[in-house]
């Protein structure tokens, strides 16, 4: 079986500064991976490099079709959808209308509707008029992780989607990931809570300085005393 995102060799750089060093891994369809490492090791530069949002070469593989040097918005057309760190909402533009946004032209039988959403995350529903600015982080988290959802991708790449979050947001959001697995959608979770990303992933994978150092399950990691402590506690 072929993967649905597979990575090889990859370097990206800002400017003449290289910060990805060969990473290689891959993504299997319906699977949650972990990306994890502290802060600067290259997790959120590997995720933009796959939307091409920074300059990288090397190779990966959606699907088995070429994407190094796509653009963000060519590679999403395709089925990757994408939740960067800083909440991309439309502040003045309500929660309904933010979902609205997101939804894919002319996509045949979609997985996900606006019932999903409210289902999903009631407070939302309660919210559906209200503009998006004046909502808490927790629920603009919500928002951004449904919109992208409304355009019913195959793969969601999710940056730091706890940070900053009450636990028991976070424990919806865990709720959420496990349902997008229920439901075929493969996910690549960026993040710097150990316990959530052992609890709910198939695989980890831990990078440190642009590279991947540990690939394995989260209970050959949690085994590995050595790379927990070199490259993930604090």
């Amino acid at each position: 079986m072929s993967a649905l995102l597979k990575v090889d060799n990859l370097h990206a750089y800002y400017g003449k500064s290289h910060v990805l060093h060969g990473v290689s891994f891959e993504v299997q369809a319906g699977e949650i991976v972990a990306l994890l490492g502290r802060n600067g090791s290259g997790r959120s530069t590997t995720a933009k490099a796959i939307m091409g949002l920074v300059d990288c070469e090397g190779s990966m593989l959606w699907k088995d079709q070429q994407i190094t040097g796509k653009k963000a918005f060519e590679v999403a057309h395709l089925g990757v959808g994408y939740v960067p760190e800083n909440r991309d909402i439309f502040p003045t533009l309500t929660v309904h209308q933010n979902l609205l946004l997101g939804q894919k032209s002319g996509a045949k039988n979609p997985r996900w509707s606006f019932d999903d959403m409210y289902n999903m995350f009631p407070r939302l529903k309660e919210r559906q008029h209200t503009e998006a600015g004046v909502m808490s982080g927790g629920e603009q988290q919500m928002l951004t992780l449904c919109r992208t959802l409304m355009g019913d991708p195959d793969l969601i790449i999710i940056d730091e989607p706890t940070e900053g979050l009450a636990p028991k947001i976070v424990e919806l959001v865990a709720q959420y990931l496990q349902e997008l697995k229920k439901r075929g959608v493969s996910v690549l979770l960026i993040e710097q809570k150990l316990t959530i990303a052992m609890a709910i992933s198939d695989r980890a994978l831990v990078m440190g300085h642009g590279s991947i150092v540990f690939q394995g399950t989260p209970e050959s990691l949690r085994a590995d005393a050595y790379i927990r402590k070199e490259w993930l506690e604090v």
